[in-house]
């Protein structure tokens, strides 16, 4: 590695900024237009008869559906720099879309159900090799409350 500074993702293709906003990139069926996190080689929805998929920029807001508060430390495959608990989400993006990622931004004893949240990208451990591996996790949306 060079001497500068470089950030990549925890995994290849799993989000990207859209006109300078943090988007996942999932997958929509063609013909059905059920979307999928993270990307489909194919449409699963058994209803559905042509399973083409193509490449879908997700929402970037949704609601918290649910929540976990992790107090033990993962194993090193999935690492994270400063460990202390925190939570794990259930984020539903809407068009039938739920999403689970780690939570910021709001202390673990003021998290609620039904939260708006937006989704960012942060820092989640430095490797030596590769520099920064940036993960996406969701914040609140302003202090607003979903209805």
């Amino acid at each position: 590695m060079t001497g500068a500074s470089v950030a990549v993702p925890v995994v290849d293709g799993l989000f990207a900024l859209v006109a300078g906003e943090a988007r996942l990139t999932g997958t929509r069926c063609a013909s059905c237009g059920t979307h999928y996190f993270p990307r489909a080689i194919s449409c699963r929805n058994p209803a559905c008869r042509d399973k083409q998929v193509e490449p879908a920029a997700l929402p970037n807001t949704g609601t918290l559906y649910s929540y976990t508060i992790q107090h033990y430390q993962p194993p090193p495959l999935f690492r994270m720099d400063d460990w202390a608990p925190y939570a794990l989400g259930v984020v539903d993006l809407g068009e039938g879309l739920q999403v689970m990622g780690m939570l910021t931004g709001v202390p673990l004893d003021e998290i609620r159900i039904g939260m708006a949240l937006r989704l960012v990208i942060e820092p989640l451990y430095l490797d030596a090799e590769r520099g920064e591996v940036l993960t996406y996790k969701f914040a609140p949306l302003g202090g607003e409350q979903a209805a």
